[in-house]
């Protein structure tokens, strides 16, 4: 899908085998990014609980969030799952 300028956002995730999530934007990208890196580290410990590492959402705000303390960049994990930024110009525009 061609990015007509407007920010991709998360509009699903679901948690997957290990510290997998899997995303889908808006643009229609999709796919998982492993979080591992993060896991066991300050806030993260609490996904140990595989319970709550299931609990992930797309939050109000657009971040992927777990309860009401851990909540990651939607942006990042765009740039993660894709290696672009999350804001592209239109074909044609550079500014």
């Amino acid at each position: 899908m061609e990015n007509d300028g407007k920010l991709n956002r998360p509009t699903e995730v679901e948690a997957r085998e290990g510290y997998r999530v899997w995303l889908r934007y808006s643009d229609g990208v999709t796919g998982e990014v492993d979080l591992a890196d993060l896991a066991g580290r300050g806030v993260f410990i609490a996904w140990e609980s595989r319970a709550c590492f299931e609990t992930v959402r797309v939050a109000e705000d657009g971040g992927i969030a777990w309860g009401e303390v851990i909540e990651l960049c939607p942006d990042a994990l765009y740039m993660r799952l894709t290696g672009k930024l999350v804001l592209n110009p239109p074909a044609g525009r550079t500014g």
